[in-house]
């Protein structure tokens, strides 16, 4: 089998490097092809000005010299005599204004006029000067007439025709530097295209790694950038990624570890109980069933809580919603739970303001209520009390659970909503539970649009402050 060969695909950095690249090379080129155009057009077109200037100031004098000598033999190879006529005044001199390589030359070299201006006679035969003067087709041409009789011509062949000169080796000079500047300019643009290149790709680099060690799993990864632009912002992005999956994996082991303690106690308690009634240690009878159906319950309980909490997540519970009033509601929610609050020893305190409508699910609003009026009978202390307070501030509808001690430590407070978590060392409970119902209520308040905290009670407990979007009265 014939192998094929592939070449391997660039990477980021070769690719930005040659976009920087091509686009200064493109517009190096670009200055050079223009400054080239540019120069030489205007060069050449003020080297013909001059030229064709000088042209016409000599003419009067050929005309002086045809009239004294009566022809044009004087002057047949006489080189001294065609430098005299075609050289420049004393006050003309040449120009200062010229560059130093130009006013070097000769004065009749400055525009190379000696090499291009030719004289031909009448007949236009050659006499004098560039022999292909007459030849070029673009040539400028100047009569030279006596009593209105042409008698010669002098033509001045375009500057491009003649070579050799100091102004053509000045101009070729200027286009060889000119060529030396771009190459340095593009060996300078082609350093400066993979600095940035390896400069900006570096970061990008060092994320894209990142990012594939925190895809396998190591949440505790983290990128240094401390760039204030995008690609700083991105690592900053990055890293706030970074620290939420890696909170929310050391929540998913506590959760797991919490339901298994959670499962493993009433499992253990069943199992137990089962085989002291298979060994005749327990006799098996109705109290016996009544503590097996008690677990048996506490098992339902913590399943269902969980399968709430597992929908509420995923956002699958349905919830709907109508125009309630509050103080019904809350009145419908503890009126089972009097006997109860009378046998613990706790008094209910209600006050409640009439009229407080927000729009609610009577179902789900009836458990937020009953979770919270059970935690605090199950926490509070014997002789206590809880206070239910519902008004309105504003466009919202404030009810607030305040009951009394024990009470939680401030750093426990924000913590009460969490799954499976119990502030054990300051609210020790007796009958236990599964640690879900506070959680479950933070849910139901989410699901409403509302918001839920707990604060340290003006009665020594926990305040559970509820705040819900507000509907006008009916």
């Amino acid at each position: 089998m014939k192998r094929r060969f592939s070449f391997p695909r660039p990477g980021i950095t070769t690719k930005l490097f040659l976009a920087v690249l091509l686009v200064a090379l493109a517009v190096l080129l670009a200055m050079g092809v223009a400054g080239r155009w540019s120069f030489g057009r205007g060069f050449i077109g003020y080297m013909d000005e001059i030229a064709l200037a000088r042209l016409d100031q000599s003419l009067p004098r050929f005309v002086q010299m045809y009239e004294r000598q009566g022809s044009w033999d004087w002057l047949r190879g006489n080189r001294r005599a065609w430098f005299h006529m075609l050289a420049p005044r004393e006050a003309e001199g040449p120009d200062r204004g010229a560059p130093p390589a130009l006013r070097e030359l000769p004065e009749s070299d400055l525009t190379g006029a000696l090499f291009r201006i030719g004289l031909v006679d009448a007949q236009q035969r050659f006499v004098m000067g560039n022999p292909h003067a007459a030849q070029e087709p673009q040539a400028q041409w100047r009569p030279i007439k006596l009593d209105e009789l042409v008698v010669g011509w002098l033509v001045l062949a375009p500057f491009q025709s003649t070579s050799g000169t100091g102004v053509q080796r000045f101009f070729d000079e200027q286009l060889h530097a000119t060529w030396i500047v771009g190459s340095i300019a593009a060996l300078f643009a082609a350093l400066v295209a993979w600095g940035l290149a390896r400069g900006l790709v570096a970061p990008i680099k060092a994320l894209a790694a990142a990012t594939q060690r925190l895809a396998g799993g190591h949440y505790n990864e983290r990128v240094d950038n401390p760039a204030h632009d995008e690609v700083g912002q991105l690592a900053r992005d990055f890293n706030t990624l970074a620290r939420t999956l890696e909170a929310n994996e050391r929540m998913r082991r506590d959760f797991m570890a919490d339901v298994s303690h959670e499962l493993r106690t009433p499992l253990a308690v069943l199992r137990g109980e089962l085989e002291a009634m298979e060994d005749g240690v327990r006799p098996l009878n109705a109290e016996a069933l009544l503590s097996l159906k008690a677990e048996v319950q506490t098992l339902t309980q913590l399943v269902n809580d969980l399968n709430e909490l597992a929908l509420a997540d995923v956002g699958a519970l349905v919830y709907r919603r109508e125009a309630l009033e509050v103080d019904e509601a809350l009145a419908h929610s503890v009126a089972p739970l009097r006997d109860a609050y009378a046998q613990a020893g706790l008094a209910l305190e209600l006050d409640l303001a009439p009229g407080l409508w927000m729009e609610a699910d009577a179902q789900r609003l009836g458990q937020l209520f009953r979770n919270l009026l059970q935690n605090s009978l199950r926490y509070t202390d014997r002789g206590g009390c809880l206070r239910i307070v519902a008004r309105r501030e504003g466009g919202e509808v404030c009810i607030d659970f305040m009951d009394s001690a024990p009470g939680a430590a401030p750093e426990v407070l924000p913590k009460l909503f969490e799954r499976f978590f119990r502030g054990e060392g300051s609210r020790n409970r007796a009958t236990g539970g599964s640690g879900l119902g506070l959680a479950i209520c933070r849910s139901i308040v989410e699901a409403h649009g509302g918001r839920i905290s707990a604060h340290d009670s003006p009665l020594g407990g926990v305040w559970v402050a509820l705040r819900f979007s507000a509907l006008d009265a009916r």
